[in-house]
């Protein structure tokens, strides 16, 4: 492909992913993942520190070639969008006090995959946490950030509240250069994680983080595991780490934190009924959870 009109397609391309609202967007070229990246999530499966999410071990082979996802791939855009708020909930994440990410950022995206249809006959697929990807290995590999020792995606000088999407497509685009910058390994993280989800050798235990037990974990909590306040999700190894700046960047409007959300307390949540819980996580990433799971959270972990 020549250079120049390649170029001329990430120019237009990243314009686009920057109208649709992403912070940053980088290219990489698709195609099979490395071997060592192979081997060190099959080593993560075999360890069961996946715990109950059994989907990670269905797709694991899935991941393994961009191909699987779209064939005839090419290229990858990786995107980040911004969502950390300016105020926080003490019970619940600040990536679900907005609306629902997944909803939100495909919809977002509808107009690039457009673009690169009319104007490249190209075929493509949004990815929004949503398919058997490795969104961190390609978001490296596409240059917009690094993977820290919390496993978060940073921007560099940006911290990392960011939700991450990609888009695969048959284009061919030039693609940039992988992100060299490194965490700075302070251990800040590893030291504050409330269950000690983040392992001295480097690895993650889901099994131990907050954000799996009250989110993922479908029976009672394991003896040990206090919640503190947490009734859904965890952003202690974010808020911890030096390098999360993310008051710098805007969330996007959808990701303001909801009145309705904000206001919940344990004893709300414990007296919800059914259709008060429809209607409170109808556009929430909060949906994934039943309410009889919430209110166990609520209850500190207890059924």
């Amino acid at each position: 492909m020549n250079s120049s009109l390649c170029q001329c397609h990430k120019d237009d391309i990243r314009s686009r992913a920057t109208a649709a609202g992403a912070f940053r967007t980088g290219f990489a070229r698709a195609g099979a993942l490395p071997e060592s990246e192979l081997r060190r999530y099959d080593a993560w499966i075999a360890d069961d520190f996946c715990g109950e999410m059994d989907y990670l071990r269905r797709h694991a082979t899935l991941r393994a070639h961009t191909d699987n996802v779209l064939p005839g791939a090419k290229t990858v855009i990786a995107m980040a969008f911004p969502y950390a708020p300016d105020v926080h909930h003490p019970h619940i994440a600040d990536y679900a006090l907005g609306a629902d990410y997944h909803s939100v950022l495909r919809l977002r995206l509808d107009d690039v995959v457009r673009f690169l249809a009319d104007n490249f006959g190209a075929e493509s697929r949004i990815c929004t946490d949503s398919a058997p990807i490795a969104e961190r290995f390609w978001a490296v590999r596409s240059g917009i950030g690094f993977i820290g020792d919390n496993h978060q995606l940073f921007i560099p000088g940006y911290g990392c509240g960011f939700f991450l999407a990609e888009i695969l497509t048959t284009l061919e685009i030039e693609p940039d250069e992988p992100c060299r910058e490194e965490c700075l390994k302070c251990g800040r993280c590893r030291t504050a994680c409330p269950g000690g989800a983040l392992l001295p050798d480097g690895r993650f235990d889901a099994r131990r983080c907050q954000s799996y037990l009250t989110i993922e974990h479908k029976g009672e909590i394991p003896a040990g595991q206090d919640f503190g306040p947490r009734i859904y999700g965890c952003d202690v190894c974010r808020r911890v780490c030096p390098l999360s700046a993310d008051a710098l960047v805007e969330p996007l409007p959808e990701f303001t934190p909801r009145q309705e959300l904000m206001q919940l307390d344990r004893e709300a949540i414990l007296n919800l009924n059914g259709s008060q819980y429809k209607r409170l996580v109808r556009d929430s990433a909060m949906r994934r959870v039943p309410l009889a799971r919430l209110k166990r959270n609520a209850s500190g972990g207890h059924q």
